[in-house]
């Protein structure tokens, strides 16, 4: 090849690849805009189809179409997102080829020149060539690498950032970080006494005193059992979390906008979709945002604020409050009560326990869940153990923490994805077990050890309803997965297995040869335990997230706008009353003797004759 056609190549060469690259940067630089601004996750078109959902939960054809919609936004967005990363090598290959093609071209023609006569223009030509070729490239390059690493990963930044070291946390003066010995748990204390601003209609403050320091307060408590529990309402769900109330003389008739059967209601101060616990008098919410997240505790018989805490100065915890949905929030989780102290978990992964009077007991993290909606497994209580369902998008995990110091008592990986569900505790052949709904597991360990007693492989999906129990069955279920009855033994089995109503959100109860499973379409089942035939079916027409009680022989269930159904706990499904709160609600009613506590969006109502 003569030196003619090596300048008319590389000249070929130069002109494509420089057009090449100016083409695939327009493109890029298009693409980019696009995908700023429009976000997947945050669809105005789908938001928009989820609301019309919502006041036509029945419409079959508007869920198919929200359904190919979120299809096609999420296919677009990954579409787009890889365009961008492929356009960014294109482009930098482009870069590449266009500079070396104008080195070799602007080399070959100058050697085929007079040097004698052109030496101070060939000088001159050619440390300008370089110096434009060095412009080029880094611009290139530059711009390579911020449409690769610039453009947004929803996915990714829906999960906050990794929790920072013990050494890293900024606490503030007159905390001190003790190391508990066996787990190296980080607990963060408050030396002296830290004031806090209570909500009780007038301005006061309350003084809150620290305990001493985990390590030294192990000391003998009495450890109440089911007997004890079943006087309280201490965990999500009730005593055991099964769903099952034993107090009698329940309301079933009251009006909350005209005051008919309330005898007190009081604004909660912080939102959370957590469901109210009772010990003794108490009455104990969880609430919380971008400022603070706090505990509550109100006088059961008058609704007066006894105590309002902060859970902060907690090492470990983000300095960032996690991306949550709405209908989720950062205190979705149910609390726990034992009757010596009271315990939350938040979304940030903060777990900590009060006394009953308002004292902090000890506070940890767990590391921040990564979870796209927001934590909200509830805690259970058993045998000086805090149980928790730590599920996230970084794998299955269980914890028990020791009530009175929250060091680890056990903690066990788990072979399966995220979930939303809660643990409920099951006694089977004389062993307390923890049995906990997952994809793709539903499993039973023992609460003493978390040894796995059984598993069986059968949900799958974005799991949220816990379990139920009755008369040695576990059962368990999921939307877009079925619903299925297991033996909890070693060995464990599906008996029975049906596809026709699955809940989303609402955990099934079952009791006395009944199961009863809300859906979120609206639609109320009750089937039988051991045949897992159908026994009736009634259509509420609203959305249904609460999961339904069984008391006195009824079942209650809310359902979101704040109505509700109760319903004989019978083969007859009979509808006794569906009164009516007055506000929207989503969690569960707790209940005491002739009482029922329900928290709205707004306020905590106590209802009774």
């Amino acid at each position: 090849m003569n030196h003619e056609e090596k300048i008319k190549l590389a000249k070929q060469v130069m002109q494509i690849s420089g057009i090449f690259t100016l083409v695939v940067a327009a493109l890029l630089i298009i693409n980019f805009a696009q995908l700023k601004k429009y976000e997947p996750l945050e669809s105005e078109t789908l938001n928009t189809l989820v609301e019309q959902l919502k006041e036509n939960p029945r419409n079959e054809q508007l869920k198919q179409e929200i359904r190919d919609f979120d299809m096609l936004v999420r296919k677009a967005y990954f579409t787009a997102t890889w365009q961008v990363r492929t356009g960014a090598v294109l482009l930098l290959i482009g870069g590449i080829l266009f500079a070396l093609s104008l080195k070799v071209y602007t080399d070959i023609q100058h050697k085929i020149g007079v040097p004698d006569k052109e030496k101070e223009d060939y000088l001159y030509s050619r440390k300008t060539v370089w110096h434009w070729l060095l412009i080029t490239g880094v611009v290139l390059i530059g711009l390579a690498i911020f449409a690769a690493y610039s453009s947004t990963n929803y996915i990714d930044n829906y999960y906050p950032e990794p929790r920072a070291e013990v050494s890293d946390i900024p606490l503030e003066e007159g905390v001190e970080v003790i190391e508990i010995s066996g787990d190296s748990v980080s607990v963060a204390q408050p030396l002296e006494e830290e004031t806090v601003e209570v909500s009780t209609g007038e301005e006061q403050e309350v003084s809150e005193t620290a305990a001493e320091p985990a390590v030294e307060k192990k000391t003998t408590e009495k450890q109440f059992g089911l007997d004890e529990f079943k006087k309280q309402h201490n965990t999500f769900r009730g005593p055991m979390g099964n769903g099952i109330s034993y107090h009698r003389n329940i309301p079933v008739d009251w009006d909350g906008a005209a005051g008919t059967n309330v005898i007190w209601k009081v604004a909660i101060s912080k939102p959370g979709f957590n469901s109210p616990v009772i010990w003794g008098d108490r009455v104990f919410l969880s609430g919380a945002d971008e400022e603070a997240r706090m505990v509550m505790c109100y006088d059961r018989h008058t609704g007066r604020l006894l105590w309002e805490r902060k859970a902060d100065n907690i090492a470990g915890s983000p300095s960032e409050m996690p991306d949550v949905t709405d209908d989720t929030g950062l205190a979705a989780p149910t609390m726990a009560v034992d009757g010596y102290r009271v315990y939350a978990i938040f979304a940030t992964g903060d777990v900590i326990a009060f006394d009953l009077e308002g004292n902090r007991a000890w506070a940890r993290n767990l590391g921040v869940p990564r979870n796209h909606y927001g934590h909200s497994s509830s805690l259970v209580v058993w045998n000086n153990k805090l149980i928790v369902q730590y599920d996230t998008g970084k794998g299955g995990r269980m914890l028990a923490l020791h009530a009175q110091t929250g060091e680890t008592v056990w903690d066990i990986s788990r072979d399966n994805h995220i979930s939303w569900a809660s643990p409920i505790l099951v006694e089977y052949d004389g062993k307390v077990q923890v049995v906990t709904n997952t994809d793709p597991n539903v499993a039973g360990y023992d609460v003493e050890t978390g040894e796995e007693i059984w598993k069986v492989a059968c949900m799958m999906g974005e799991v949220g309803p816990s379990c139920a129990y009755d008369d040695g069955l576990v059962f368990a279920n999921n939307e877009y997965a079925s619903l299925v009855a297991i033996n909890p033994e070693p060995g464990a089995s599906i008996q029975w297995e049906s596809y026709d109503y699955l809940s989303e959100a609402a955990s099934p109860v079952a009791h006395d040869g009944l199961l009863f499973l809300a859906t979120s379409y609206g639609v109320f089942v009750c089937y039988d335990t051991k045949s897992g035939e159908q026994v009736w079916e009634k259509d509420f027409g609203n959305t249904l997230y609460s999961s339904p009680m069984i008391v006195e022989g009824k079942v209650y269930q809310m359902d979101n706008t704040g109505v509700m159904h109760i319903m004989k706990a019978d083969r007859s499904g009979t509808v006794i009353s569906q009164p009516v709160l007055g506000e929207a609600s989503y969690a569960i009613p707790a209940f005491a003797e002739g009482r029922i506590y329900i928290r709205g969006s707004e306020s905590l109502y106590c209802i009774g004759k």
